[in-house]
């Protein structure tokens, strides 16, 4: 299991924490949520249970931890999470 991240971002006056977690080899899946006081505004998630034999698999899976919880972030910045 790969430590993941733990960000608060401001936008537009408000606080939203993303976190993004690896369920590690017995659950080989990349999950990102977003909050807004407490409640969980959406999540995505990414399996990884093709690539678990490679080589460089922490490596990878960091990579594509990265990638999601920007993609994330930049979703909020959109505006796709303001009602």
């Amino acid at each position: 299991m790969i430590l993941g991240f733990n960000q608060n971002v401001n936008y537009n006056g408000e606080v939203y924490h993303i976190q993004t977690e690896d369920g590690g080899l017995n659950n080989p899946v990349i999950t990102t949520l977003i909050f807004k006081g407490g409640v969980i505004l959406a999540s995505k998630r990414t399996a990884y249970s093709d690539i678990i034999k490679s080589d460089k698999l922490q490596i990878v899976v960091k990579d594509i931890m990265r990638e999601q919880h920007s993609s994330i972030i930049a979703e909020l910045k959109s505006g796709r999470f303001e009602k």
